[in-house]
Protein backbone atom coordinates (compact mmCIF):
# COMPACT_ATOMS: atom_id res chain seq x y z
CA UNK A 1 0.00 0.00 0.00
CA UNK A 2 1.52 3.49 -0.98
CA UNK A 3 1.86 6.07 1.18
CA UNK A 4 -0.98 8.45 0.01
CA UNK A 5 -3.09 5.28 0.12
CA UNK A 6 -2.28 4.60 3.90
CA UNK A 7 -2.91 8.62 5.17
CA UNK A 8 -5.11 8.29 8.35
CA UNK A 9 -7.35 11.39 8.71
CA UNK A 10 -8.64 11.16 12.14
CA UNK A 11 -10.86 14.70 11.60
CA UNK A 12 -13.98 13.41 10.69
CA UNK A 13 -14.22 10.72 14.03
CA UNK A 14 -12.87 13.65 16.10
CA UNK A 15 -15.91 15.60 15.03
CA UNK A 16 -17.97 13.12 15.51
CA UNK A 17 -16.49 12.86 18.92
CA UNK A 18 -17.78 16.20 19.72
CA UNK A 19 -21.07 15.14 20.02
CA UNK A 20 -22.76 12.68 22.58
CA UNK A 21 -22.19 9.54 20.55
CA UNK A 22 -21.49 5.66 22.15
CA UNK A 23 -18.09 4.92 23.57
CA UNK A 24 -18.15 1.70 21.37
CA UNK A 25 -16.78 1.18 17.98
CA UNK A 26 -13.08 1.23 16.75
CA UNK A 27 -12.12 4.45 16.17
CA UNK A 28 -10.35 5.50 12.99
CA UNK A 29 -6.86 6.05 14.39
CA UNK A 30 -6.66 2.27 16.04
CA UNK A 31 -7.34 0.75 12.34
CA UNK A 32 -4.75 3.03 11.53
CA UNK A 33 -1.78 0.78 13.11
CA UNK A 34 -2.57 -1.72 10.39
CA UNK A 35 -1.57 0.65 7.47
CA UNK A 36 1.94 0.18 6.87
CA UNK A 37 4.65 -0.39 9.31
CA UNK A 38 4.84 3.38 10.69
CA UNK A 39 1.53 4.11 10.25
CA UNK A 40 2.09 7.25 8.44
CA UNK A 41 1.09 10.06 7.52
CA UNK A 42 -1.78 10.68 9.79
CA UNK A 43 -3.83 13.70 9.53
CA UNK A 44 -6.11 14.99 12.32
CA UNK A 45 -8.31 18.52 12.21
CA UNK A 46 -9.01 20.93 15.04
CA UNK A 47 -12.34 22.41 16.11
CA UNK A 48 -12.56 24.45 13.03
CA UNK A 49 -11.68 21.39 10.67
CA UNK A 50 -8.36 22.88 9.95
CA UNK A 51 -6.58 20.01 9.06
CA UNK A 52 -2.47 18.92 10.36
CA UNK A 53 -0.89 16.17 8.82
CA UNK A 54 2.32 14.34 10.32
CA UNK A 55 4.73 12.24 8.09
CA UNK A 56 6.31 10.52 11.15
CA UNK A 57 6.58 11.18 14.87
CA UNK A 58 7.23 14.71 16.41
CA UNK A 59 10.13 14.56 18.84
CA UNK A 60 10.20 17.43 20.55
CA UNK A 61 6.63 17.97 22.24
CA UNK A 62 5.35 20.85 24.30
CA UNK A 63 2.28 20.49 25.94
CA UNK A 64 -0.19 23.62 27.38
CA UNK A 65 -0.86 21.91 30.83
CA UNK A 66 -0.80 18.91 32.73
CA UNK A 67 -3.93 16.98 31.21
CA UNK A 68 -2.07 16.96 27.89
CA UNK A 69 1.45 16.11 29.58
CA UNK A 70 -0.30 12.80 31.75
CA UNK A 71 -1.57 11.73 28.35
CA UNK A 72 1.34 11.33 26.25
CA UNK A 73 3.28 9.80 29.46
CA UNK A 74 0.22 7.19 29.83
CA UNK A 75 1.09 6.57 26.53
CA UNK A 76 4.93 6.22 26.95
CA UNK A 77 5.95 9.11 24.98
CA UNK A 78 8.15 10.66 27.38
CA UNK A 79 11.16 10.64 25.11
CA UNK A 80 9.29 13.33 23.46
CA UNK A 81 8.20 15.62 25.72
CA UNK A 82 10.56 18.69 25.86
CA UNK A 83 8.48 21.12 27.62
CA UNK A 84 5.08 21.83 29.48
CA UNK A 85 3.02 25.28 31.09
CA UNK A 86 0.58 24.96 33.77
CA UNK A 87 3.10 21.80 35.43
CA UNK A 88 1.34 19.20 37.53
CA UNK A 89 2.34 19.40 41.37
CA UNK A 90 4.55 16.85 42.69
CA UNK A 91 2.23 13.92 43.88
CA UNK A 92 -0.41 15.04 41.34
CA UNK A 93 0.07 12.07 39.36
CA UNK A 94 -0.61 8.88 40.34
CA UNK A 95 2.12 6.15 41.02
CA UNK A 96 5.59 5.82 38.47
CA UNK A 97 4.01 8.91 36.29
CA UNK A 98 4.51 11.36 39.00
CA UNK A 99 8.45 11.00 38.66
CA UNK A 100 7.89 10.28 34.98
CA UNK A 101 6.61 14.18 35.08
CA UNK A 102 8.73 15.83 37.25
CA UNK A 103 11.41 15.23 34.55
CA UNK A 104 9.72 17.71 32.23
CA UNK A 105 11.26 21.04 31.62
CA UNK A 106 8.61 23.43 33.06
CA UNK A 107 8.37 26.56 30.23
CA UNK A 108 5.97 28.30 31.90
CA UNK A 109 4.20 28.24 35.43
CA UNK A 110 1.11 29.24 33.62
CA UNK A 111 0.55 29.79 30.26
CA UNK A 112 4.02 29.43 27.95
CA UNK A 113 5.33 33.14 27.69
CA UNK A 114 4.57 33.38 23.64
CA UNK A 115 8.27 34.07 22.48
CA UNK A 116 9.76 31.37 24.91
CA UNK A 117 7.19 29.26 23.19
CA UNK A 118 8.07 30.22 19.32
CA UNK A 119 11.57 29.77 20.50
CA UNK A 120 11.45 26.44 22.34
CA UNK A 121 12.50 24.31 19.15
CA UNK A 122 9.23 22.41 19.81
CA UNK A 123 7.63 20.48 16.72
CA UNK A 124 4.76 20.12 17.97
CA UNK A 125 2.08 21.95 20.35
CA UNK A 126 -0.44 20.17 22.06
CA UNK A 127 -3.37 22.15 23.73
CA UNK A 128 -5.74 21.45 26.29
CA UNK A 129 -8.21 24.46 25.69
CA UNK A 130 -8.85 26.12 22.12
CA UNK A 131 -7.74 29.50 23.28
CA UNK A 132 -5.47 31.08 26.37
CA UNK A 133 -5.72 34.69 25.26
CA UNK A 134 -7.74 35.79 28.96
CA UNK A 135 -6.76 38.73 31.28
CA UNK A 136 -3.55 38.36 32.50
CA UNK A 137 -2.98 34.78 31.00
CA UNK A 138 -0.42 36.32 27.95
CA UNK A 139 -1.30 36.13 24.58
CA UNK A 140 -1.14 33.03 22.24
CA UNK A 141 0.69 33.01 19.10
CA UNK A 142 -1.33 33.00 15.92
CA UNK A 143 -1.43 30.05 13.22
CA UNK A 144 0.85 31.76 11.20
CA UNK A 145 3.10 32.46 13.82
CA UNK A 146 3.48 28.94 14.63
CA UNK A 147 4.01 27.75 10.79
CA UNK A 148 6.50 30.34 11.00
CA UNK A 149 8.18 28.35 13.64
CA UNK A 150 7.85 25.62 12.39
CA UNK A 151 5.41 23.92 15.05
CA UNK A 152 2.75 22.04 14.33
CA UNK A 153 -0.45 23.09 16.51
CA UNK A 154 -3.05 20.72 17.55
CA UNK A 155 -5.70 20.15 20.45
CA UNK A 156 -7.51 18.20 22.88
CA UNK A 157 -10.86 18.28 21.56
CA UNK A 158 -12.73 16.72 24.19
CA UNK A 159 -11.61 19.64 26.10
CA UNK A 160 -11.01 22.43 23.49
CA UNK A 161 -14.01 21.99 21.34
CA UNK A 162 -16.21 21.50 24.37
CA UNK A 163 -18.75 24.89 23.80
CA UNK A 164 -18.76 24.01 19.79
CA UNK A 165 -20.61 21.07 20.58
CA UNK A 166 -24.01 19.95 18.94
CA UNK A 167 -25.67 18.25 21.84
CA UNK A 168 -24.86 17.39 25.31
CA UNK A 169 -22.02 15.34 26.13
CA UNK A 170 -22.76 12.21 27.57
CA UNK A 171 -20.43 9.99 27.12
CA UNK A 172 -16.71 9.91 27.13
CA UNK A 173 -16.25 8.92 23.58
CA UNK A 174 -14.30 12.61 22.56
CA UNK A 175 -11.60 11.50 25.54
CA UNK A 176 -11.01 8.20 24.07
CA UNK A 177 -10.43 9.91 21.05
CA UNK A 178 -8.13 11.74 22.19
CA UNK A 179 -6.37 8.87 23.82
CA UNK A 180 -6.70 7.49 20.28
CA UNK A 181 -5.00 10.28 18.14
CA UNK A 182 -2.50 11.29 20.37
CA UNK A 183 -1.57 7.20 20.05
CA UNK A 184 -1.22 7.77 16.08
CA UNK A 185 0.41 10.54 15.95
CA UNK A 186 3.20 9.58 18.45
CA UNK A 187 3.58 6.08 16.99
CA UNK A 188 1.68 4.35 20.38
CA UNK A 189 -1.25 2.89 19.00
CA UNK A 190 -1.16 -0.21 20.69
CA UNK A 191 -1.14 1.21 24.05
CA UNK A 192 -3.59 3.92 22.98
CA UNK A 193 -6.07 1.06 22.58
CA UNK A 194 -5.16 -0.67 25.44
CA UNK A 195 -5.69 2.30 27.56
CA UNK A 196 -9.02 2.93 25.63
CA UNK A 197 -10.15 -0.78 25.99
CA UNK A 198 -9.68 0.40 30.62
CA UNK A 199 -11.77 3.19 30.00
CA UNK A 200 -14.45 1.41 28.54
CA UNK A 201 -14.52 -1.64 30.94
CA UNK A 202 -14.35 0.76 33.84
CA UNK A 203 -17.10 2.64 32.50
CA UNK A 204 -19.10 -0.44 31.30
CA UNK A 205 -19.29 -2.15 34.34
CA UNK A 206 -21.04 1.14 36.21
CA UNK A 207 -23.22 1.79 32.98
CA UNK A 208 -23.95 -2.38 33.71
CA UNK A 209 -25.10 -1.45 37.61
CA UNK A 210 -26.56 1.68 37.62
CA UNK A 211 -27.54 2.07 33.87
CA UNK A 212 -30.88 0.97 34.15
CA UNK A 213 -31.70 3.51 37.32
CA UNK A 214 -35.01 5.52 36.19
CA UNK A 215 -33.96 9.23 35.15
CA UNK A 216 -36.76 10.43 38.46
CA UNK A 217 -34.60 8.02 40.68
CA UNK A 218 -31.42 9.49 40.33
CA UNK A 219 -29.92 11.88 42.75
CA UNK A 220 -29.00 15.39 41.46
CA UNK A 221 -25.33 16.54 41.74
CA UNK A 222 -24.00 19.82 41.69
CA UNK A 223 -20.16 20.43 40.74
CA UNK A 224 -18.90 23.18 43.32
CA UNK A 225 -15.68 24.63 41.57
CA UNK A 226 -14.25 26.14 45.01
CA UNK A 227 -11.29 27.62 43.39
CA UNK A 228 -13.08 29.41 40.90
CA UNK A 229 -14.50 31.55 43.55
CA UNK A 230 -16.81 31.60 45.94
CA UNK A 231 -18.69 35.28 44.85
CA UNK A 232 -20.33 33.79 42.17
CA UNK A 233 -20.85 29.85 41.02
CA UNK A 234 -19.92 28.49 38.38
CA UNK A 235 -22.49 26.02 36.39
CA UNK A 236 -20.91 23.16 34.49
CA UNK A 237 -22.95 22.68 31.30
CA UNK A 238 -24.50 19.71 29.58
CA UNK A 239 -21.40 20.42 26.88
CA UNK A 240 -18.63 19.59 29.37
CA UNK A 241 -16.70 16.61 30.12
CA UNK A 242 -17.89 17.19 33.53
CA UNK A 243 -21.36 16.78 32.75
CA UNK A 244 -20.55 13.17 30.90
CA UNK A 245 -18.31 11.98 33.88
CA UNK A 246 -21.78 12.59 35.88
CA UNK A 247 -24.49 11.31 33.70
CA UNK A 248 -22.21 7.69 33.34
CA UNK A 249 -21.79 7.76 36.96
CA UNK A 250 -25.60 7.28 37.78
CA UNK A 251 -26.71 11.08 38.61
CA UNK A 252 -28.29 14.33 37.21
CA UNK A 253 -26.01 16.98 37.21
CA UNK A 254 -28.41 20.32 38.18
CA UNK A 255 -27.10 22.00 35.65
CA UNK A 256 -27.58 19.60 32.50
CA UNK A 257 -30.19 22.07 31.34
CA UNK A 258 -27.82 24.79 30.59
CA UNK A 259 -26.23 24.78 26.68
CA UNK A 260 -22.59 25.18 26.54
CA UNK A 261 -19.73 23.99 28.56
CA UNK A 262 -19.54 26.78 31.83
CA UNK A 263 -22.01 29.62 32.90
CA UNK A 264 -21.65 31.99 35.72
CA UNK A 265 -24.47 31.56 37.60
CA UNK A 266 -26.33 32.79 40.79
CA UNK A 267 -26.49 31.21 43.89
CA UNK A 268 -29.86 31.46 44.07
CA UNK A 269 -29.79 28.94 41.17
CA UNK A 270 -27.97 26.50 43.13
CA UNK A 271 -30.40 26.71 45.76
CA UNK A 272 -33.27 26.27 43.52
CA UNK A 273 -32.07 23.33 42.16
CA UNK A 274 -31.25 21.74 46.04
CA UNK A 275 -28.70 19.00 44.95
CA UNK A 276 -28.76 15.63 46.54
CA UNK A 277 -25.04 15.21 46.37
CA UNK A 278 -22.12 17.93 46.03
CA UNK A 279 -18.53 17.13 44.50
CA UNK A 280 -16.05 19.51 46.08
CA UNK A 281 -14.08 20.16 43.27
CA UNK A 282 -10.45 21.64 44.04
CA UNK A 283 -7.59 21.56 42.27
CA UNK A 284 -4.43 19.23 42.77
CA UNK A 285 -2.50 21.16 45.34
CA UNK A 286 0.41 18.96 44.94
CA UNK A 287 0.37 16.70 48.41
CA UNK A 288 -2.49 14.87 50.23
CA UNK A 289 -2.13 17.52 52.89
CA UNK A 290 -2.16 20.24 50.92
CA UNK A 291 -5.73 18.89 49.18
CA UNK A 292 -7.54 17.54 52.51
CA UNK A 293 -6.91 20.92 53.77
CA UNK A 294 -8.59 22.54 50.30
CA UNK A 295 -11.46 20.13 50.44
CA UNK A 296 -12.10 20.82 54.14
CA UNK A 297 -11.73 24.64 53.54
CA UNK A 298 -14.65 24.47 50.51
CA UNK A 299 -16.95 22.08 52.91
CA UNK A 300 -16.49 25.05 55.72
CA UNK A 301 -17.61 27.40 53.32
CA UNK A 302 -20.46 25.52 52.62
CA UNK A 303 -21.60 24.40 55.69
CA UNK A 304 -21.38 28.22 57.10
CA UNK A 305 -22.71 30.21 54.20
CA UNK A 306 -26.06 31.48 54.68
CA UNK A 307 -26.98 30.90 51.59
CA UNK A 308 -25.61 27.31 51.00
CA UNK A 309 -25.97 25.62 54.85
CA UNK A 310 -29.46 24.86 54.28
CA UNK A 311 -29.04 22.74 51.06
CA UNK A 312 -30.09 19.09 51.60
CA UNK A 313 -26.76 18.25 50.59
CA UNK A 314 -25.26 20.18 53.15
CA UNK A 315 -27.04 19.31 55.54
CA UNK A 316 -26.89 15.83 55.24
CA UNK A 317 -22.81 15.85 54.64
CA UNK A 318 -23.47 14.22 51.25
CA UNK A 319 -20.31 15.59 49.88
CA UNK A 320 -17.81 13.87 47.31
CA UNK A 321 -13.94 14.95 47.86
CA UNK A 322 -12.72 14.48 44.09
CA UNK A 323 -10.30 16.64 42.66
CA UNK A 324 -11.67 19.17 39.42
CA UNK A 325 -9.17 17.97 36.88
CA UNK A 326 -10.17 14.19 36.71
CA UNK A 327 -13.61 15.07 36.32
CA UNK A 328 -13.83 18.57 33.97
CA UNK A 329 -10.36 18.04 31.70
CA UNK A 330 -10.55 14.64 29.20
CA UNK A 331 -8.16 12.17 30.35
CA UNK A 332 -7.91 8.41 31.24
CA UNK A 333 -8.77 9.12 35.61
CA UNK A 334 -12.36 10.32 33.58
CA UNK A 335 -13.14 6.89 33.92
CA UNK A 336 -11.88 6.14 37.55
CA UNK A 337 -13.83 9.48 38.45
CA UNK A 338 -16.85 7.77 36.95
CA UNK A 339 -16.23 4.66 39.32
CA UNK A 340 -15.80 6.48 42.14
CA UNK A 341 -19.15 8.97 42.17
CA UNK A 342 -20.76 5.84 41.33
CA UNK A 343 -19.95 3.52 44.03
CA UNK A 344 -20.40 6.87 46.44
CA UNK A 345 -23.92 7.46 45.06
CA UNK A 346 -25.29 3.70 45.11
CA UNK A 347 -22.80 1.49 48.09
CA UNK A 348 -22.54 -1.89 46.85
CA UNK A 349 -23.55 -2.18 43.33
CA UNK A 350 -20.15 -1.44 41.41
CA UNK A 351 -18.10 -4.56 41.47
CA UNK A 352 -21.16 -6.97 41.77
CA UNK A 353 -21.00 -10.49 39.29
Amino acid sequence: MGRATAAVTLGGLLAAGCGGGGDGGTSGAAAAGKDGAAGYPVTVTDCKGARTTFTSAPKNIVTSNASSLELLLRLGADDLVMGTGFPPGKGAFPGGLDARAQRVKVLGKAVIPKEKLLGSGADLYIDSFASMNMAGMGESPSEAEFKAAGIKHTFLKSTACAAAKKQPLTDLSAVQDDVTTLGAITGRRAKAEELVTAMRTKVDAVRKAVGATPEAERPTYFFFDYDAGTKQPIAFCNRQIANAVITLAGARNVFADCDGDYRPVGWEDVIAKNPDWIQLGVRNRGDKAANDKAFDEARRWLETNAATKGLKAVKEGRFLRIGSERTTIGGVSNADTVEEIAKTLYPGRIGRP
